[in-house]
């Protein structure tokens, strides 16, 4: 049996490509928390550690290892790694959605 398989390649946000609500908040979310888990690693920082360095609970770091990120904002998470000594910079590019992405989200 021969099946073709077709292959679509991503948006880069898996969050959009499954047309799910705030895709954009949930992509930067996740890259933010990634790079928490990241210095946590490098450091070698358990989360007990990281709350004794950042004042942050050590439940909010395990929250954010698993990744459970309901509670936390953008803003929280970069707070989080300013505590953790990393400087974040941010960027954006804003382009309209074409009508009928709108309508999917919207509608």
């Amino acid at each position: 049996m021969s099946e073709e398989i077709e292959i679509v390649r991503g948006s880069g946000n898996i969050y959009r490509d499954f047309n799910l609500p705030d895709a954009d908040v949930r992509q930067t979310k996740v890259l933010l928390a990634s790079k928490i888990v990241k210095v946590l690693d490098e450091r070698e920082l358990s989360t007990r550690q990281a709350e004794g360095l950042t004042g942050v609970s050590h439940s909010e770091f395990s929250r954010i290892r698993k990744p459970d990120l309901k509670r936390f904002t953008i803003d929280r998470l970069i707070t989080i790694l300013n505590k953790l000594d990393q400087k974040v910079d941010v960027s954006f590019t804003i382009t309209a959605r074409h009508h009928e992405e709108a309508s999917h989200v919207h509608g």
